[in-house]
This record gives C-alpha cells, sequence and structure tokens, in this order.
C-alpha cells in the first residue's frame, strides 16, 4: 500500500515537472519587469478590517473587483463584524449583494462562515492555510489571498488573470487555474510574494488581457511565448 502510494505521489510529480517550462524570462526578470511597470500593488477590492477583507474576497469569487465594490460600500457601513453579519441575516445580506454573481450561495456561505467565525474563532478569521479551507466559501485561492494580503505570508494566489499571464509567458504549460497553482509554489519563492501577486493580476486585468492584449506596450515582449 505505501510503495503504491509512493509511485502514484512520484508520477504526480512528474507529471507536474512536465507542465513546468523553460521561459525566456527569469523570475527576477518578471518581478522586476512587474516592479517598473505597477509600481504600486494593492488589491482593489474595499475593505476595513481582516473580517471584511475575507468576505470581500469570497463574494469576488467570478465577480469582478468592481462590482464587489459597488455592492459592499453600503454593506460595509453597516457591517464590521462577524456578529454583525450574523445579525443583519441572510436575506438581507443577499439583498445587498444581489448585483454580484452567484450572490444567493455566496451570501448562504458568508453567513455560515460568520458563524463559525463567531463560534470558534472570537469573530476573527483564524491564521492558518488549512483552518481557513474549513469555512464554507472559502477555497485555496480566497485563503492564499487573505494571508497575503492581511499577514504577508509568502503565498501566491492564481486566478484566471495569473494562470493566463503565466502561460503566456512561458513559466508554465497549463490548461486549468488549479494546475498553475500548484506549479506556482514551486517556480515563486521568498518574501515578494505578496506584491507579485497583486501585479501579476493587475498586469493580467490591465495589460495583458485575454482578447486583444497590448502586447506593443508589454515590457516582456521580447521574451513572451504567446506573441511569438
Amino acid at each position: 500500500m505505501r510503495l503504491t502510494l509512493y509511485y502514484r505521489y512520484l508520477s504526480q510529480m512528474r507529471f507536474l515537472h512536465l507542465l513546468i517550462q523553460s521561459s525566456l524570462l527569469s523570475t527576477q526578470q518578471l518581478i522586476s519587469g512587474l516592479t517598473k511597470l505597477i509600481p504600486k500593488a494593492e488589491t482593489e477590492l474595499a475593505f476595513h478590517n481582516k473580517f471584511q477583507c475575507l468576505m470581500s474576497v469570497l463574494f469576488s469569487a467570478q465577480s469582478t473587483d468592481v462590482q464587489v465594490n459597488k455592492a459592499t460600500k453600503p454593506l460595509w457601513e453597516k457591517v464590521e463584524t462577524a456578529q454583525d453579519m450574523i445579525d443583519m441575516g441572510e436575506d438581507n445580506l443577499r439583498e445587498h449583494i444581489k448585483t454580484i454573481g452567484l450572490y444567493k450561495n455566496k451570501a448562504k456561505f458568508a453567513m455560515q462562515t460568520a458563524h463559525i467565525l463567531q463560534e470558534q474563532y472570537n469573530g476573527e478569521p483564524p491564521v492558518n492555510f488549512k483552518k481557513l479551507q474549513t469555512l464554507p466559501g472559502v477555497g485555496i485561492k480566497t485563503a492564499k489571498v487573505f494571508l497575503s494580503d492581511q499577514y504577508g505570508l509568502p503565498y501566491l494566489a492564481v486566478d484566471t488573470h495569473v494562470h493566463r499571464v503565466l502561460n503566456r509567458l512561458g513559466f508554465v504549460k497549463t490548461s486549468l487555474p488549479e494546475q498553475t497553482d500548484k506549479l506556482a509554489d514551486k517556480i515563486f519563492t521568498g518574501e515578494n510574494m505578496r506584491s507579485l501577486h497583486h501585479r501579476l493580476i493587475l498586469f493580467g486585468r490591465y495589460h495583458c488581457i485575454a482578447k486583444k492584449p497590448k502586447c506593443d506596450s508589454c515590457p516582456f515582449i521580447k521574451e513572451c511565448a504567446y506573441k511569438k
């Protein structure tokens, strides 16, 4: 049984190794180029504390930051804590976020998470990657974004933007963001992960966009596998 698991593990590692590409860019060149292009690397989600941050990231799944901020601006005037959200009730919460995609499920997950935080963590999100993922609606990406943004922990969360950029620049050759996420931890390390995460998102959102990317002004055009 142990040998079977070991060989399965080796097979998975070989598969992941095949997905990692030899980019013409070094990781340091990527970081340097993005820093010059995007000096200020911060999230575009609007919130005022750790609880609101976690909820904003939860709401942002398959929605734009602009949509989330528009909905949460009046919401955060009423809800500062997990207990505030519990007191508001799921129906009222759903009404506040109804302009966000999948708002019914998100309201349900947010309310369940608020109850767990209040009952088990004194109302504060846990500073633990695995514990965060046990919260309803909080997956790998949400947990990484929260820990990176609020505590500066070295996590690189992979969304569709990061997935697209890393594939186009030749760092990986993957079909799904989940595959890219597993490889990102092997490619990028160090204290610059937080700023790199935000810069990759902003670069993908405003420069290396899905349709008609702005290749003429791209600092990585010479090394770009997509352009070639």
